[in-house]
């Protein structure tokens, strides 16, 4: 699979994600919501500060939840929001999405080795 095969899948099961399970959007939310142990999966931003990547990532061994790269940036994953249909139709600049449940999306399958 080609890495725009994948990250289309990627999209498309995120905004799965977005219609059909729960997710909280951004930093504070997705800080919270780990520190209650409510997150099965958190998305980084490729453009998010390394501060804040370190201590996602630290919050979230403390935790023992996986946490994914995003191959695009902010504004890519914001844009996952919008095709699903925001209430005030404009982009969303989202560096960090943490996923609560998956819906009917097998996002959290794609990342499992083999």
């Amino acid at each position: 699979m080609g890495k725009k095969q994948q990250t289309e899948s990627v999209n498309s099961k995120l905004a799965l994600v977005m219609k059909s399970g729960k997710a909280v959007l951004g930093y504070k939310s997705t800080m919270k919501a780990l520190r209650r142990g409510n997150l099965k999966a958190i998305f980084i931003s490729s453009n998010t500060p390394s501060i804040i990547k370190a201590e996602v990532n630290y919050y979230a061994l403390l935790a023992k939840c996986n946490v994914y790269p995003y191959v695009g940036n902010n504004v890519d994953l914001g844009k996952i929001f919008l095709k699903v249909g925001s209430a005030c139709g404009r982009y969303h600049r989202v560096a960090i999405l943490g996923i609560i449940e998956q819906g009917d999306s097998d996002v959290l399958t794609l990342f499992e080795t083999k």
